[in-house]
């Protein structure tokens, strides 16, 4: 199974992309819905998008058309400064328009964003530390107004949590700012060190990425690139857990195996063999796994977005796990539906006991966000009869192709168009 570039990567070099006039192209991205969202986001800033075929290497296991793509972006000399609602909504990715809009514009106008409903994501960082660069900062009517009108400084900023996305908004905005800023308790994930490596090729001046200490020292002007997306250890993941729980054998390919050193230190646990090589692993397991406690943090913990593949592992392990969300508060919103299926899941705040079962029992289930989408359908292998789930539109935003992928590891599986799909394609 080759993996393609990270979703959670790839929207954030988009928005990278306009601090520099001019075009820059970025490979390896993954032909996924919320793409789709992000290019529109940017043509209504000015911009030019279009997309052409990474090649036959990103094709799926089927042969199928290739999962991924390379996205050229012609950004103009004065792009817009205003992002819409009506697309904002769809993808809260989108707000990491703001900072580089307000570095290179000294204005910008963001409707308040929406995206999974996994729980409760405050811009309180990202206007903080904004405020500290010197921005200028109110709201009204549902947006997000920043303005800077004599330019951003370089301030020290410390961030209560190290959030992904006001690390990246904050090092987007800091490259283009006055003098050095300084981030402490910054993200450590590798889409981080990835938005670090563009912006360094566009000319920025970053220490520390992938440490939680970012140093930045503000230029003038950046220029466009063209650069690839780092492997989505996410859906890598999502195949490594779903090798497990239906005791399968799976190879994955163009994600570094270092950045899920701690969910595939689970699987060995669970009783699973894992070969590991530079850039892909294998996983095995022959018969039933065994219990495992999980606890979700910030990189390099154990991803909060392989939370329902964890708890999909635990519903068929043997034995009871604990798994603990630390990230998200609306995480465990699914597991109502994992519970359709006969799933035995008590939670209690923050915790999940999960007492595994032999099988599931296969039931109609909703998809609730993304990540939950695909932990459902990997559940629904391990159910008796037809598992059906409904607002997979989801898992389109983060999986090119699934049902491709899934019919090439040998699942029986049909898709029906279903009305409550965006229509939003690449």
């Amino acid at each position: 199974m080759h993996v393609v570039g990270a979703k959670n990567s790839a929207l954030k070099l988009m928005a990278a992309a306009l601090l520099a006039p001019g075009r820059s192209v970025i490979t390896n991205v993954p032909r996924i819905t919320d793409i789709a969202i992000m290019a529109e986001v940017l043509r209504r800033l000015g911009c030019a998008v279009s997309f052409d075929d990474d090649g036959a290497e990103a094709a799926g296991g089927d042969g199928g058309p290739p999962r991924s793509c390379s996205v050229s972006i012609e950004v103009p000399a004065d792009p817009g400064t205003e992002a819409d609602y009506d697309l904002v909504r769809r993808l809260r990715a989108s707000i990491c328009v703001l900072g580089p809009l307000l570095a290179r514009r000294g204005y910008v106008r963001v409707a308040h964003p929406g995206g999974d409903a996994i729980g409760s994501r405050g811009l309180d960082m990202h206007v903080a530390g904004l405020a500290r660069m010197g921005a200028e900062i109110s709201g009204e009517h549902g947006f997000v107004i920043a303005s800077a009108p004599r330019g951003l400084h370089g301030a020290t900023i410390w961030l209560d949590f190290p959030s992904v996305g006001a690390t990246e908004n904050l090092v987007m905005a800091a490259v283009l700012a006055r003098g050095v800023t300084e981030i402490d308790n910054a993200a450590r994930e590798p889409e981080i060190v990835d938005i670090c490596t563009m912006l360094t090729q566009m000319g920025a001046r970053i220490d520390g990425a992938g440490t939680s200490m970012l140093r930045i020292e503000g230029v003038s002007e950046l220029r466009p690139v063209r650069h690839a997306t780092v492997g989505d250890r996410i859906v890598a993941g999502t195949w490594a857990f779903a090798a497990a729980m239906t005791r399968g054998d799976v190879t994955v390919t163009g994600a570094s195996p270092a950045f899920l050193e701690i969910a595939l230190d689970k699987l060995v646990s669970a009783g699973c063999l894992v070969e590991t090589r530079a850039d892909a692993f294998r996983v095995r397991l022959d018969r039933r796994p065994s219990a495992v406690d999980v606890v979700t943090l910030p990189f390099p913990g154990f991803a909060t977005d392989l939370l329902p593949m964890a708890i999909g592992l635990a519903s068929v392990s043997e034995g009871a796990s604990l798994v603990t969300e630390n990230i998200f508060d609306g995480r465990f919103m699914f597991v109502n539906e994992m519970a359709r299926l006969g799933a035995d899941i008590k939670t209690d705040g923050h915790h999940a006991v999960v007492r595994g079962r032999e099988r599931l029992s296969s039931a109609p289930v909703r998809a609730t966000d993304i990540r939950a989408g695909a932990g459902l359908v990997i559940a629904g292998l391990c159910a008796d009869g037809v598992t059906e789930v409904s607002h997979v539109h989801h898992v389109d935003r983060g999986y090119p192709d699934f049902i491709a992928d899934l019919r090439s590891l040998g699942v029986e599986v049909e898709r029906a168009t279903a009305p409550e799909e965006p229509a939003f394609t690449l």
